[in-house]
C-alpha cells in the first residue's frame, strides 16, 4: 500500500500556513500576531518587536508594547509607522499603546476576498501535493510494485485526506471571515 505520511504532513503544512496567513490581518481586534511582521532596529540588527519587548493586550481594540529596554520606544514607534499597517501608535510612559480603528464595510469586503485569496491559494498548493502523491502511486502501479485495485484503493483514500483537508481549510476560513465580519 502506498504511504500518505509525506503528503499528509505537506496538507498540515498547507493548512498552518494559512492560519499564520490570516493571523496577519488586522480584523479590527487586538491581536499581537499582526506585530510579527514588523522589524525593529535594534543594537545594530533587525528583529521583531517581541524580541525587544512584551507585548499584551490592554482591550479588545489596543495592545501595550512594553519594552525592556525604554531607550528602544522611539525604534519601535518608527517600525511600527514604517510597516504601514494601519494602526494608530502613541507614546507614554510605560511604552507604547497600539490602537486598532474599527473596521468599514468597504475594509471588511476588501479583507474578506483577500482572506479568500489566501484560502485559494493553500488549496492550489494541497492540489499540487495531490498531484504528486498520484503520479508517485500510478509509477508504483506500472512498476509492478502494487496492483491496479490497490493504485485505485489509494486514490480514494488520498481523495479521503484531500476532502479532509479542504473541510480544514474552510473552517479556518470561515472563523476568520466571523472574526473580521465582527460575529
Amino acid at each position: 500500500m502506498y504511504d500518505f505520511s509525506v503528503f499528509k504532513k505537506e496538507a498540515a503544512a498547507a493548512a498552518e500556513w494559512l492560519k499564520k496567513e490570516y493571523g496577519g490581518f488586522n480584523t479590527g481586534r487586538a491581536s499581537a500576531s499582526v506585530l510579527d511582521s514588523v522589524m525593529v532596529e535594534s543594537y545594530g540588527s533587525r528583529v521583531q518587536i517581541s524580541h525587544v519587548a512584551a507585548i499584551s493586550a490592554e482591550d479588545p481594540r489596543v495592545l501595550r508594547i512594553s519594552p525592556w529596554d525604554k531607550s528602544q520606544i522611539k525604534e519601535i514607534e518608527k517600525a511600527m509607522v514604517s510597516a504601514n499597517l494601519g494602526l494608530s501608535v502613541s507614546i507614554d510612559d510605560m511604552g507604547l499603546r497600539v490602537s486598532f480603528p474599527q473596521l468599514t464595510t468597504e475594509r471588511r469586503i476588501s479583507l474578506i476576498k483577500l482572506l479568500k485569496e489566501k484560502l485559494e491559494e493553500a488549496r492550489v498548493s494541497v492540489r499540487g501535493e495531490r498531484d504528486k502523491a498520484w503520479h508517485e502511486i500510478q509509477e508504483k502501479e506500472r512498476a509492478g510494485k502494487i496492483s491496479e485495485d490497490e493504485k485505485f484503493r489509494a486514490k480514494e483514500e488520498l481523495q479521503k485526506i484531500v476532502d479532509e483537508t479542504n473541510k480544514n481549510l474552510e473552517t479556518v476560513f470561515e472563523k476568520k471571515e466571523k472574526e473580521v465580519m465582527g460575529n
